[in-house]
């Protein structure tokens, strides 16, 4: 009995799920289904342009899991693209990789999938503040803090730095 297969990490939940050639009626089209971990492995590798080693620790797999799961969505959008059928993404054996957020105003803290929530953008859901960071696993500030006076003070000795 073979074991059941690792979830892969997805870094990207697609908003649109399903592509068809124009001017043909859907009800005369065939499909090829193309799983959330093939379109991430696409996204790696032909739109970010990472190695696939890159890739496949992005995923959390092997390289060789990695190169079949590539291997697989190149051939079904070619077989798609050829013969004139329509894509359907969905379903398959993946974990959307999440990040962690914390309010510096109430100390609110949730978590958004990765992609969400664009740096300076962001407000907190609890007091609608402006003031939030991104925290690891443990709820830990991921970038080092500063107060406004301080950052203030230090961006006047960098322009006191480049005048001289």
């Amino acid at each position: 009995m073979s074991r059941p297969p690792k979830s892969r990490r997805v870094e990207f939940l697609p908003r649109l799920t399903y592509f068809k050639p124009a001017g043909v009626p859907l009800r005369e089209l065939e499909e090829v289904g193309l799983t959330v971990e093939e379109l991430e492995a696409i996204r790696l590798k032909d739109l970010v342009g990472l190695e696939q080693e890159a890739c496949a620790e992005k995923m959390g797999v092997s390289r060789p899991t990695y190169h079949r799961i590539l291997t697989s969505a190149r051939s079904k959008i070619a077989q798609a693209l050829v013969n004139g059928k329509a894509i359907r993404v969905e379903g398959g054996n993946f974990q959307v990789v999440m990040r962690g957020f914390r309010c510096r105003r109430c100390a609110y803290e949730w978590e958004l999938p990765v992609g969400q929530g664009c740096r300076g953008e962001l407000l907190c859901p609890e007091c609608n503040s402006a003031e939030v960071y991104r925290t690891d696993k443990q709820g830990s500030s991921l970038f080092c803090e500063r107060s406004p006076q301080t950052a203030g003070e230090e961006d006047a000795e960098k322009e006191v730095d480049k005048a001289e």
